[in-house]
């Protein structure tokens, strides 16, 4: 399967943002592949974006992987318990990445559904099928991502992202979510998503 090239990720983190939607992440896992539609993602920017772990290029064990070259995988934990997976984006050395926040199952639901649930997809409720995979946490528990793919090639498995195939319909923008603390960073347009 063709991977996204690292020249895709070595662009403006806000382009790269908007084409990321409808592209697929991949994970490779216990001897099977899970795939998702990319649905959602946010924007951030460390030379100019207060919401950005690595703001004016702040350098820390945490953040070092933020500065690393484009297509590298970004992992890190909120709130002591939820992993998050950015994409590094901007070329080395430039602090930017995308956070991916949603997914449409397309391949390994059943097992996405046992690592986020701990049950079979069909004994989820509605409520639990309505938010399966509609936030950065939900996404890596789903995928069994962790901090071990810290600094991952993401050109490499067990984790890439395909290409998008076909029309995916309006995207939309708006502020990011969870980031009041950043001044005026938290009302920048940096979160887009796919209208359904």
């Amino acid at each position: 399967m063709e991977r996204l090239p690292r020249d895709f990720y070595n662009r403006d983190t806000l382009t790269v943002a908007r084409d990321l939607l409808g592209c697929v992440l991949a994970r490779e896992y216990a001897g099977e592949l899970l795939l998702g539609r990319i649905t959602e993602t946010e924007a951030y920017i460390g030379r100019c974006d207060k919401a950005c772990h690595a703001y004016h290029y702040k350098r820390t064990r945490r953040t070092e992987t933020l500065f690393a070259r484009p297509g590298t995988a970004y992992l890190y934990l909120i709130y002591g318990m939820y992993t998050c997976l950015n994409l590094v984006t901007e070329p080395e050395g430039e602090p930017a990445a995308v956070l991916i926040r949603g997914l449409e199952p397309l391949a390994g639901a059943e097992t996405m559904a046992r690592l986020r649930f701990g049950r079979d997809l069909g004994e989820l409720t509605a409520y639990q099928r309505k938010n399966f995979l509609n936030g950065p946490g939900k996404v890596c528990k789903a995928m069994s991502l962790d901090r071990t793919l810290d600094g991952h090639d993401l050109l490499t498995p067990p984790l890439y992202v395909l290409p998008r195939q076909g029309e995916i319909g309006a995207i939309r923008c708006g502020p990011r979510i969870g980031v009041d603390y950043a001044q005026e960073a938290k009302d920048f347009p940096w979160r887009f998503w796919i209208e359904v």
